[in-house]
């Protein structure tokens, strides 16, 4: 049974998907078709054999030796010997809301949420079967700005139960909260001012000196060279750090 529904599903990604856009002009480069075929593995759910992959993404894959080995060795594909299929390697492997919730619990409790994004491309259901865990209070979740799209996801781990005494924030009060507006920074400093309070102030920092500076009114005293005395024989006769000059007649 399962395999007839691989065969209809296979059937279907063919009629539905076209690959002959890749290929107005054959690719004669081995790296451009070994990124077409990891691309398309990647989007398909269930392993595949090798001969429905070239087929599909026109690549030989079943008959260039050079591609075929660049394929089974790139980092992201899996081989099962005992089946003859390859199959791409996600991020995560789950299948089922339940093990979507254990996955992130793991990496809640390592110090980070998970993108929303890199669970779809591990699991097509991710985004709906996380709005039913965002529902259920099993996790929190962050959207983008602009579409409310999903984003990031957490673990809750502090669910509301009739244990802890936890209830979930009331809609009413949520809108309440999200209507007020932060005045601007004339109204916030009256506001202040009536109160009897004022702004603090930032503190400006104090510059520094520069260590290039020099003092003004003072220079530099030469130092004085000192004089090297070889003649060692005449020392004690004549004071040789002396300039002798001779008397004119």
């Amino acid at each position: 049974m399962s395999l007839s529904k691989d065969a209809d599903a296979f059937k279907r990604t063919l009629q539905r998907q076209d690959f002959t856009s890749w290929h107005t002009q054959p690719a004669a480069n081995v790296n451009t078709q070994l990124v077409y075929a990891v691309d398309y593995l990647k989007s398909t759910p269930n392993p595949m054999r090798l001969q429905d992959i070239a087929i599909v993404t026109n690549a030989p894959l079943d008959t260039d030796a050079v591609l075929l080995e660049k394929f089974k060795s790139h980092d992201r594909i899996q081989y099962d010997p005992k089946t003859d299929l390859y199959s791409y390697r996600h991020d995560f492997n789950f299948r089922n809301k339940a093990a979507l919730l254990t996955e992130i619990q793991r990496q809640t409790r390592k110090g980070g949420g998970i993108p929303v994004r890199a669970l779809k491309e591990s699991w097509k259901e991710a985004p709906q079967a996380i709005e039913e865990l965002e529902k259920e209070g099993d996790v929190l979740v962050t959207r983008t700005v602009k579409d409310g799209q999903l984003r990031m996801v957490f673990w809750n781990e502090i669910k509301p139960d009739e244990e802890s005494g936890g209830k979930s924030v009331e809609k009413e009060f949520l809108d309440l909260w999200h209507q007020l507006k932060v005045p601007n920074d004339v109204d916030l400093l009256r506001a202040l001012a009536s109160e009897g309070l004022q702004a603090t102030a930032a503190e400006a920092p104090i510059p520094k000196a520069s260590s290039t500076t020099k003092k003004k009114g003072k220079r530099s005293v030469p130092r004085q060279r000192q004089v090297k005395i070889t003649n060692v024989h005449l020392r004690g006769e004549i004071d040789l750090s002396r300039d002798y000059h001779s008397t004119s007649k």
